[in-house]
Protein backbone atom coordinates (compact mmCIF):
# COMPACT_ATOMS: atom_id res chain seq x y z
CA UNK A 1 0.00 0.00 0.00
CA UNK A 2 1.42 3.47 -0.89
CA UNK A 3 2.70 5.53 2.12
CA UNK A 4 1.98 8.80 2.54
CA UNK A 5 4.61 11.80 3.72
CA UNK A 6 4.08 15.20 5.69
CA UNK A 7 5.39 17.97 3.82
CA UNK A 8 6.68 21.04 5.43
CA UNK A 9 3.37 22.98 4.79
CA UNK A 10 1.95 20.15 7.32
CA UNK A 11 0.14 18.59 4.04
CA UNK A 12 0.47 14.95 3.29
CA UNK A 13 1.21 13.73 -0.30
CA UNK A 14 1.63 10.04 -1.50
CA UNK A 15 3.33 9.23 -4.78
CA UNK A 16 2.39 6.09 -6.91
CA UNK A 17 4.09 4.76 -9.94
CA UNK A 18 2.32 5.86 -12.84
CA UNK A 19 4.06 4.89 -16.13
CA UNK A 20 7.05 4.81 -17.73
CA UNK A 21 8.25 7.44 -20.48
CA UNK A 22 11.33 7.17 -22.83
CA UNK A 23 13.28 10.30 -23.47
CA UNK A 24 16.04 10.34 -26.26
CA UNK A 25 19.84 11.71 -25.06
CA UNK A 26 21.85 13.70 -26.88
CA UNK A 27 24.29 10.74 -27.37
CA UNK A 28 21.51 9.02 -28.79
CA UNK A 29 20.69 6.58 -26.29
CA UNK A 30 17.04 6.12 -24.94
CA UNK A 31 16.84 7.13 -21.08
CA UNK A 32 13.79 5.56 -18.83
CA UNK A 33 12.00 7.17 -16.79
CA UNK A 34 9.70 6.57 -14.16
CA UNK A 35 6.70 8.80 -14.00
CA UNK A 36 4.72 9.03 -10.45
CA UNK A 37 1.69 10.12 -9.61
CA UNK A 38 1.11 12.63 -6.38
CA UNK A 39 -1.70 12.44 -4.11
CA UNK A 40 -1.83 15.31 -1.64
CA UNK A 41 -4.61 16.00 1.50
CA UNK A 42 -4.19 19.34 3.23
CA UNK A 43 -5.88 17.96 6.58
CA UNK A 44 -2.62 17.78 8.54
CA UNK A 45 -3.92 14.79 10.74
CA UNK A 46 -3.78 11.23 11.11
CA UNK A 47 -6.69 11.37 9.04
CA UNK A 48 -5.46 13.28 5.79
CA UNK A 49 -2.56 10.93 5.84
CA UNK A 50 -5.17 7.80 5.23
CA UNK A 51 -7.44 10.09 2.54
CA UNK A 52 -4.09 10.79 0.53
CA UNK A 53 -2.97 6.96 0.69
CA UNK A 54 -7.01 6.25 -0.18
CA UNK A 55 -6.71 8.35 -3.38
CA UNK A 56 -2.98 6.72 -4.29
CA UNK A 57 -4.08 3.39 -3.64
CA UNK A 58 -7.34 3.86 -5.81
CA UNK A 59 -5.19 5.31 -8.79
CA UNK A 60 -2.71 2.43 -8.17
CA UNK A 61 -5.42 -0.23 -8.53
CA UNK A 62 -7.35 1.26 -11.35
CA UNK A 63 -4.35 3.23 -13.10
CA UNK A 64 -4.66 1.70 -16.67
CA UNK A 65 -8.50 2.55 -16.80
CA UNK A 66 -7.90 6.07 -15.39
CA UNK A 67 -5.02 6.78 -18.06
CA UNK A 68 -6.48 5.33 -20.62
CA UNK A 69 -9.73 7.47 -19.81
CA UNK A 70 -8.91 10.67 -22.20
CA UNK A 71 -6.19 9.17 -24.71
CA UNK A 72 -7.15 9.73 -28.01
CA UNK A 73 -5.74 7.55 -30.66
CA UNK A 74 -2.61 9.26 -31.52
CA UNK A 75 -1.42 9.55 -27.97
CA UNK A 76 -2.13 5.94 -27.63
CA UNK A 77 -0.11 4.93 -30.66
CA UNK A 78 2.54 7.43 -29.45
CA UNK A 79 2.40 6.41 -25.98
CA UNK A 80 2.38 2.16 -27.57
CA UNK A 81 5.75 3.31 -29.14
CA UNK A 82 7.86 4.62 -26.98
CA UNK A 83 7.00 1.33 -24.81
CA UNK A 84 8.81 -0.30 -27.12
CA UNK A 85 11.74 1.72 -28.30
CA UNK A 86 14.05 -0.65 -26.23
CA UNK A 87 13.01 -3.77 -27.78
CA UNK A 88 12.04 -3.24 -31.30
CA UNK A 89 13.95 -2.54 -34.67
CA UNK A 90 14.53 1.13 -35.49
CA UNK A 91 12.99 0.35 -38.89
CA UNK A 92 10.07 -1.23 -37.19
CA UNK A 93 9.31 1.77 -34.91
CA UNK A 94 10.15 4.06 -38.02
CA UNK A 95 7.51 2.20 -39.55
CA UNK A 96 4.86 2.71 -36.94
CA UNK A 97 5.79 6.67 -37.11
CA UNK A 98 4.89 6.86 -40.52
CA UNK A 99 1.85 4.87 -40.24
CA UNK A 100 0.65 7.38 -37.42
CA UNK A 101 1.95 10.11 -39.67
CA UNK A 102 -0.10 8.86 -42.83
CA UNK A 103 -2.54 6.33 -42.44
CA UNK A 104 -4.85 7.25 -40.02
CA UNK A 105 -6.28 10.61 -40.28
CA UNK A 106 -9.76 10.43 -39.88
CA UNK A 107 -9.85 8.77 -36.41
CA UNK A 108 -6.58 10.28 -34.89
CA UNK A 109 -8.18 12.61 -32.92
CA UNK A 110 -10.79 10.34 -31.50
CA UNK A 111 -10.45 9.20 -27.50
CA UNK A 112 -9.22 5.41 -27.65
CA UNK A 113 -12.73 4.09 -25.37
CA UNK A 114 -15.07 5.93 -28.38
CA UNK A 115 -13.59 3.73 -30.78
CA UNK A 116 -16.16 1.24 -32.22
CA UNK A 117 -15.69 -1.83 -34.59
CA UNK A 118 -18.00 0.42 -37.22
CA UNK A 119 -15.68 3.10 -37.04
CA UNK A 120 -13.02 0.51 -37.90
CA UNK A 121 -14.53 -0.98 -40.77
CA UNK A 122 -15.48 2.79 -41.90
CA UNK A 123 -11.75 3.32 -41.98
CA UNK A 124 -10.62 0.04 -43.80
CA UNK A 125 -13.11 0.67 -46.07
CA UNK A 126 -11.61 4.27 -46.87
CA UNK A 127 -8.23 3.50 -46.75
CA UNK A 128 -8.16 0.32 -48.90
CA UNK A 129 -8.97 2.60 -51.12
CA UNK A 130 -5.36 3.48 -53.20
CA UNK A 131 -3.38 1.35 -51.02
CA UNK A 132 -2.77 -2.95 -51.00
CA UNK A 133 -3.92 -5.20 -49.33
CA UNK A 134 -0.63 -5.58 -47.54
CA UNK A 135 -0.47 -2.36 -46.50
CA UNK A 136 -4.11 -1.65 -45.30
CA UNK A 137 -3.14 -5.49 -43.37
CA UNK A 138 -0.25 -3.82 -41.87
CA UNK A 139 -1.89 -0.59 -40.94
CA UNK A 140 -4.86 -2.74 -39.48
CA UNK A 141 -2.47 -4.82 -37.39
CA UNK A 142 -0.92 -2.40 -35.84
CA UNK A 143 -3.65 -0.33 -34.83
CA UNK A 144 -4.80 -3.53 -33.59
CA UNK A 145 -1.90 -3.95 -31.26
CA UNK A 146 -2.17 -0.43 -29.61
CA UNK A 147 -5.96 -1.43 -29.27
CA UNK A 148 -4.88 -4.49 -27.37
CA UNK A 149 -3.07 -2.83 -24.79
CA UNK A 150 -5.22 0.40 -24.11
CA UNK A 151 -8.35 -1.13 -24.79
CA UNK A 152 -8.12 -4.38 -24.50
CA UNK A 153 -11.61 -5.50 -23.88
CA UNK A 154 -12.26 -4.83 -27.52
CA UNK A 155 -12.63 -7.56 -29.75
CA UNK A 156 -11.80 -6.76 -33.77
CA UNK A 157 -13.79 -8.65 -36.16
CA UNK A 158 -12.20 -6.30 -39.22
CA UNK A 159 -13.07 -7.54 -42.75
CA UNK A 160 -9.75 -6.23 -44.91
CA UNK A 161 -9.13 -6.30 -48.51
CA UNK A 162 -8.11 -10.72 -49.63
CA UNK A 163 -4.46 -10.51 -50.22
CA UNK A 164 -3.23 -11.00 -53.93
CA UNK A 165 0.29 -13.41 -54.50
CA UNK A 166 2.93 -11.28 -55.10
CA UNK A 167 3.86 -11.34 -59.41
CA UNK A 168 7.19 -11.60 -59.02
CA UNK A 169 9.70 -11.73 -62.03
CA UNK A 170 12.70 -14.14 -61.40
CA UNK A 171 15.72 -14.02 -63.72
CA UNK A 172 17.32 -16.56 -66.02
CA UNK A 173 20.63 -17.49 -66.07
CA UNK A 174 21.06 -15.48 -69.06
CA UNK A 175 19.95 -12.78 -67.62
CA UNK A 176 22.36 -12.90 -64.40
CA UNK A 177 25.02 -13.33 -66.92
CA UNK A 178 24.24 -10.28 -68.87
CA UNK A 179 23.57 -8.39 -65.64
CA UNK A 180 27.69 -9.19 -64.33
CA UNK A 181 28.81 -8.39 -67.53
CA UNK A 182 27.53 -4.51 -67.58
CA UNK A 183 28.53 -4.19 -64.02
CA UNK A 184 32.24 -6.02 -64.14
CA UNK A 185 34.34 -4.40 -61.79
CA UNK A 186 32.09 -2.02 -60.11
CA UNK A 187 30.87 -1.95 -56.33
CA UNK A 188 27.31 -3.05 -57.61
CA UNK A 189 29.07 -6.38 -59.22
CA UNK A 190 30.19 -7.55 -55.72
CA UNK A 191 26.74 -6.66 -54.08
CA UNK A 192 24.78 -8.84 -56.81
CA UNK A 193 27.38 -11.69 -56.65
CA UNK A 194 26.61 -11.98 -52.83
CA UNK A 195 23.08 -11.81 -53.04
CA UNK A 196 22.48 -13.86 -56.61
CA UNK A 197 25.34 -16.81 -55.43
CA UNK A 198 24.32 -16.27 -51.95
CA UNK A 199 20.61 -15.17 -51.03
CA UNK A 200 22.18 -12.30 -49.19
CA UNK A 201 19.81 -9.09 -48.20
CA UNK A 202 20.49 -5.73 -48.89
CA UNK A 203 20.98 -4.69 -45.33
CA UNK A 204 23.08 -7.70 -44.75
CA UNK A 205 25.77 -7.22 -47.59
CA UNK A 206 26.02 -3.58 -46.73
CA UNK A 207 27.14 -4.51 -43.11
CA UNK A 208 29.88 -6.87 -44.53
CA UNK A 209 33.87 -6.42 -44.00
CA UNK A 210 36.46 -8.48 -44.05
CA UNK A 211 36.79 -10.17 -40.91
CA UNK A 212 33.63 -11.68 -41.85
CA UNK A 213 35.23 -13.89 -44.35
CA UNK A 214 36.78 -17.53 -43.54
CA UNK A 215 38.33 -19.33 -46.52
CA UNK A 216 35.53 -19.39 -48.83
CA UNK A 217 32.61 -19.01 -46.22
CA UNK A 218 31.14 -15.52 -45.45
CA UNK A 219 29.77 -15.10 -42.00
CA UNK A 220 26.38 -13.37 -41.58
CA UNK A 221 26.01 -11.98 -38.34
CA UNK A 222 24.60 -8.44 -38.92
CA UNK A 223 22.34 -5.78 -41.15
CA UNK A 224 22.27 -2.30 -41.72
CA UNK A 225 19.27 -0.33 -41.14
CA UNK A 226 18.18 3.04 -41.06
CA UNK A 227 18.18 4.42 -37.56
CA UNK A 228 15.58 6.59 -36.58
CA UNK A 229 17.35 9.89 -36.40
CA UNK A 230 18.04 9.28 -39.88
CA UNK A 231 21.50 7.77 -40.36
CA UNK A 232 22.39 3.97 -40.84
CA UNK A 233 23.30 2.02 -38.09
CA UNK A 234 24.51 -1.67 -38.10
CA UNK A 235 22.50 -4.08 -35.32
CA UNK A 236 21.90 -7.95 -35.26
CA UNK A 237 19.32 -9.79 -37.12
CA UNK A 238 15.24 -10.04 -36.27
CA UNK A 239 15.55 -13.91 -36.13
CA UNK A 240 18.32 -16.25 -35.20
CA UNK A 241 18.00 -18.20 -38.62
CA UNK A 242 19.60 -15.04 -40.37
CA UNK A 243 22.69 -15.84 -38.42
CA UNK A 244 24.22 -18.27 -40.79
CA UNK A 245 27.09 -19.06 -42.82
CA UNK A 246 27.56 -18.95 -46.45
CA UNK A 247 30.04 -20.86 -48.34
CA UNK A 248 30.85 -19.46 -51.75
CA UNK A 249 32.62 -20.51 -55.15
CA UNK A 250 36.22 -18.86 -55.21
CA UNK A 251 35.34 -16.51 -57.98
CA UNK A 252 33.25 -15.17 -55.74
CA UNK A 253 35.55 -15.02 -52.84
CA UNK A 254 38.73 -13.74 -55.01
CA UNK A 255 36.10 -10.44 -56.36
CA UNK A 256 36.77 -9.28 -51.89
CA UNK A 257 40.88 -10.47 -52.13
CA UNK A 258 42.73 -7.18 -50.53
CA UNK A 259 40.04 -5.50 -49.08
CA UNK A 260 39.83 -4.38 -45.67
CA UNK A 261 36.55 -2.78 -44.09
CA UNK A 262 33.40 -3.00 -45.65
CA UNK A 263 33.22 -5.08 -48.67
CA UNK A 264 30.60 -3.60 -50.54
CA UNK A 265 31.00 0.03 -50.55
CA UNK A 266 26.89 0.87 -50.68
CA UNK A 267 24.45 1.93 -47.87
CA UNK A 268 20.75 -0.66 -49.04
CA UNK A 269 19.23 2.15 -50.88
CA UNK A 270 21.71 3.01 -52.75
CA UNK A 271 21.76 -0.49 -53.75
CA UNK A 272 18.00 -0.63 -55.20
CA UNK A 273 18.34 2.72 -56.77
CA UNK A 274 21.58 2.25 -58.93
CA UNK A 275 20.38 -1.26 -59.51
CA UNK A 276 17.21 0.01 -61.34
CA UNK A 277 19.26 2.63 -63.50
CA UNK A 278 21.03 -0.20 -64.81
CA UNK A 279 18.94 -2.94 -65.20
CA UNK A 280 17.40 -0.23 -67.93
CA UNK A 281 20.57 0.82 -69.76
CA UNK A 282 21.82 -3.04 -69.94
CA UNK A 283 18.30 -3.45 -71.22
CA UNK A 284 17.11 -6.28 -68.93
CA UNK A 285 13.82 -6.87 -67.40
CA UNK A 286 12.95 -4.55 -64.53
CA UNK A 287 12.91 -6.64 -61.17
CA UNK A 288 14.04 -5.85 -57.64
CA UNK A 289 17.79 -6.21 -56.15
CA UNK A 290 15.26 -8.66 -53.60
CA UNK A 291 14.30 -11.09 -56.42
CA UNK A 292 18.15 -12.24 -56.89
CA UNK A 293 17.31 -13.99 -53.91
CA UNK A 294 14.20 -15.41 -55.60
CA UNK A 295 16.32 -16.15 -58.48
CA UNK A 296 18.89 -18.24 -56.15
CA UNK A 297 16.01 -19.63 -54.01
CA UNK A 298 14.15 -21.02 -57.44
CA UNK A 299 18.01 -22.53 -58.51
CA UNK A 300 18.56 -24.33 -55.80
CA UNK A 301 14.98 -25.91 -55.94
CA UNK A 302 15.08 -26.45 -60.04
CA UNK A 303 18.46 -28.97 -59.54
CA UNK A 304 17.13 -30.73 -56.36
CA UNK A 305 18.41 -29.07 -53.85
CA UNK A 306 16.41 -29.67 -50.21
CA UNK A 307 13.78 -27.42 -48.59
CA UNK A 308 16.02 -27.44 -45.77
CA UNK A 309 19.46 -26.60 -47.26
CA UNK A 310 17.56 -23.65 -49.18
CA UNK A 311 15.50 -22.61 -45.99
CA UNK A 312 19.36 -22.67 -44.34
CA UNK A 313 21.84 -20.71 -46.42
CA UNK A 314 18.88 -18.21 -47.36
CA UNK A 315 18.10 -18.01 -44.02
CA UNK A 316 14.29 -18.40 -44.04
CA UNK A 317 12.71 -19.38 -40.74
CA UNK A 318 9.95 -21.66 -42.18
CA UNK A 319 9.42 -23.14 -45.34
CA UNK A 320 6.23 -20.95 -45.52
CA UNK A 321 7.60 -17.93 -47.29
CA UNK A 322 10.06 -20.73 -49.70
CA UNK A 323 6.55 -22.30 -50.64
CA UNK A 324 4.65 -18.89 -51.80
CA UNK A 325 7.36 -16.87 -52.98
CA UNK A 326 10.34 -18.37 -54.00
CA UNK A 327 9.82 -21.36 -55.73
CA UNK A 328 9.28 -19.15 -59.21
CA UNK A 329 10.07 -22.00 -62.12
CA UNK A 330 12.55 -19.82 -64.12
CA UNK A 331 11.81 -19.60 -67.67
CA UNK A 332 14.23 -21.64 -69.48
CA UNK A 333 13.96 -24.34 -66.50
CA UNK A 334 10.49 -24.55 -67.04
CA UNK A 335 11.17 -25.79 -70.69
CA UNK A 336 13.88 -27.92 -69.94
CA UNK A 337 11.60 -29.84 -67.20
CA UNK A 338 8.59 -29.98 -69.67
CA UNK A 339 10.77 -31.33 -72.63
CA UNK A 340 11.74 -34.06 -70.16
CA UNK A 341 8.17 -34.31 -69.05
CA UNK A 342 6.85 -34.87 -72.42
CA UNK A 343 9.84 -37.30 -73.60
CA UNK A 344 9.38 -39.22 -70.15
CA UNK A 345 5.64 -39.99 -71.38
CA UNK A 346 6.57 -40.02 -75.32
CA UNK A 347 8.69 -43.23 -74.29
CA UNK A 348 5.88 -44.79 -72.42
CA UNK A 349 3.63 -44.50 -75.21
CA UNK A 350 6.68 -45.83 -77.86
CA UNK A 351 6.72 -49.02 -75.49
CA UNK A 352 2.87 -49.86 -75.28
CA UNK A 353 2.34 -49.39 -78.75
CA UNK A 354 5.37 -52.02 -79.34
CA UNK A 355 3.60 -54.28 -77.25
CA UNK A 356 -0.13 -53.84 -78.61
CA UNK A 357 2.07 -54.47 -82.06
CA UNK A 358 4.01 -57.62 -80.73
CA UNK A 359 0.69 -59.10 -79.20
CA UNK A 360 -1.05 -61.99 -81.35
Amino acid sequence: MPTARKLPSGSWRCQVFSHYEYKQQKDGSIKKIRIYESFTCDDPSKQGKKKAEAMATEFSINKDRMLRSDLTLKESMEKYVDSKRNVLSPTTIRGYETLIRNAYTDILNIKTKKISQQIIQEWVNKYSIGHTPKTVSNAHGFLSSVLSVYEPSMVLRTTLPKSKDPELYTPSDKEIEKLLNYILGTELEKAVLLAAFGTLRRGEICALTDADISGNTIIVSKSMVRSNTGGFIIKTPKTASSFREVEYPDFVIQKFNGIHGRLVNLYPEDISKHFGMILKEAGLPHFRFHDLRHYSASIMHAIGIPDQYIMDRGGWKTDRVLKKVYRNVISDEKKKFTEQINAHFESMQHDMQHEMEKAP
